[in-house]
């Protein structure tokens, strides 16, 4: 199967370039072909975040995959699920 992104939402990576490391936060696919990662550090500067910054995918490198989560429960309570459109009879 062909993965268009080398990187999921949540790995942490880091830059060959500069000491850089952080989380991928975002990612974008432009029309020529570049793929960019937006990579949040998770260190603090003076007790605050620091400023995301943007790479080149062939740039990266993963320090860590994030891990999977298990599926999402059913959350919304006692309510039942609402019916389909098909289920609905029309009333005229």
């Amino acid at each position: 199967m062909y993965e268009l992104f080398e990187f999921n939402l949540g790995d942490k990576v880091k830059d060959t370039v500069t000491p850089f490391k952080g989380v991928v936060i975002a990612r974008t696919e432009y029309l020529n072909g570049c793929i960019r990662y937006q990579v949040q550090p998770t260190d603090l500067k003076d007790g605050a975040p620091q400023e995301a910054t943007s790479f080149d995918e062939e740039q990266l490198r993963l320090v860590t995959a994030k891990k999977k989560k298990a599926p999402a429960k059913r959350t919304g309570g006692d309510r039942k699920d609402p019916k389909s459109r098909q289920d609905v009879k029309p009333r005229f």
